[in-house]
C-alpha cells in the first residue's frame, strides 16, 4: 500500500472525504488509504465562485469533497455550468478542457477534473483581464499541455 505525506502549516485547512479539518499547528500527516481530499489554496470558499469558470471549479469541488448528499448535486451543477460555458466561449481549447474535465468527473476522477478547471479559470482571467494572484501566475508557468492532462493524482 502506498502512502502520501503532506506537510501543513498552522491554520491550513484540509477537507478529507467531506470533513473539514483546520490545523492548529504545523504538522506532517500521512494518508495511508485512498481518500478524497483538497487542502490549502486548492479549496475554494463559496463566496469566491464569482465568475463562470470559478463556479465550475466550485461545483466540481463539491462533487469531489462534498458530503455524500452534496456530491451528486455538485456533479449535476458542473454539467449544467460546463454546458453554459461551452456555449458562450469562443475558445476551442477551453471547450475541450471542460469536455475532458466533465468526463473525468463522471469517471470518478474529480481531482484531475479540478486541475483542468483551474486552467480554465486562468484562461478566463486572461480573457476578462482580471488580475491573477501570484500563485496563479506560478501555476500557469508549470501547467502541462492538454495532451499530458491524464496523469495520475494524489487523491
Amino acid at each position: 500500500m502506498s502512502t502520501l505525506v503532506l506537510e501543513l502549516r498552522q491554520g491550513d485547512m484540509m477537507v478529507v472525504n467531506g470533513a473539514p479539518i483546520r490545523f492548529r499547528n504545523r504538522t506532517r500527516i500521512e494518508l495511508a488509504a485512498k481518500a478524497r481530499f483538497l487542502f490549502g489554496k486548492q479549496i475554494m470558499p463559496p463566496e469566491a465562485a464569482t465568475t463562470p469558470a470559478r463556479r465550475i471549479y466550485f461545483a466540481l469541488q463539491t462533487a469531489y469533497i462534498g458530503t455524500d448528499e452534496e456530491r451528486a448535486g455538485g456533479l449535476d451543477a458542473a454539467r449544467q455550468l460546463i454546458s453554459q460555458f461551452q456555449e458562450a466561449t469562443t475558445s476551442a481549447l477551453a471547450r475541450e478542457m471542460l469536455r475532458h474535465a466533465l468526463a473525468l468527473a463522471e469517471g470518478e476522477d474529480c481531482y484531475q477534473a479540478l486541475k483542468l478547471a483551474r486552467r480554465v479559470m486562468l484562461h478566463e482571467q486572461d480573457v476578462l483581464g482580471l488580475a491573477a494572484p501570484a500563485s496563479a501566475r506560478q501555476e500557469a508557468a508549470r501547467r502541462p499541455a492538454l495532451t499530458e492532462m491524464g496523469a495520475g493524482h494524489a487523491g
